[in-house]
């Protein structure tokens, strides 16, 4: 058992508070990310997870696009709690986007047909896997991300500003910097209600 690893885990916290400051040079962040894209499991080896790694004016662009997204649909005069929110992912180092490329999904399914259904299943388990890679290993390095759910409200926006094809299935966003507030307290559940042991 890795002590060291395990470790990993229990650190990994859901951080609201950060900023900007680089106290990671950007070639580490994107060689974390492309370390855990890289060796992240997928089913029958399709590595159909894709990865946007965006700094500085670009991270700000996303943000924008996802507040003027929020705009239109959030009463004008319930908005405040939504803008401060954004304006808090926004006031990070930068955001992870996490996507499924769903032509390597729709491949295998042509392919093998006997296991269609699971295939969009598994895709979603193996970009669950690689966004839990990523935090983790941000959080070792001193930063502080969380785990943002905007699609498909930023999809156009997000289409339009970047070169993604339309086959990249928007699936996570995970804004990091360095935390300027604690995380909040972790509850867990008696472990004796959660894990069954037979012998």
């Amino acid at each position: 058992m890795s002590k060291s690893f395990l470790q990993a885990v229990a650190n990994r916290r859901t951080y609201y508070g950060i900023s900007n400051e680089k106290i990671v040079p950007e070639p580490m962040v994107v060689e974390i990310v492309e370390s855990a894209l890289k060796h992240t499991p997928s089913a029958f080896n399709s590595q159909n997870s894709r990865v946007l790694v965006l700094f500085g004016a670009e991270h700000d662009a996303f943000w924008s696009i996802a507040m003027a997204a929020l705009r239109a649909i959030v009463p004008a005069e319930k908005f405040a709690p939504t803008e401060e929110k954004i304006n808090s992912f926004a006031a990070g180092y930068g955001t992870v986007l996490f996507f499924e490329d769903m032509s390597v999904v729709e491949n295998l399914q042509t392919q093998f047909p006997g296991y269609a259904v699971n295939f969009p299943i598994w895709s979603g388990q193996a970009s669950g896997m690689l966004q839990f890679v990523v935090w983790a290993a941000l959080e070792a390095e001193g930063l502080g991300a969380s785990l943002q759910h905007y699609s498909p409200l930023v999809d156009e926006g997000m289409y339009s500003r970047w070169d993604v094809p339309r086959s990249w299935k928007l699936t996570a966003q995970m804004p990091f910097g360095k935390p300027t507030a604690p995380a909040g307290e972790k509850t867990f559940l008696p472990l004796n209600e959660r894990v069954k042991i037979y012998r």
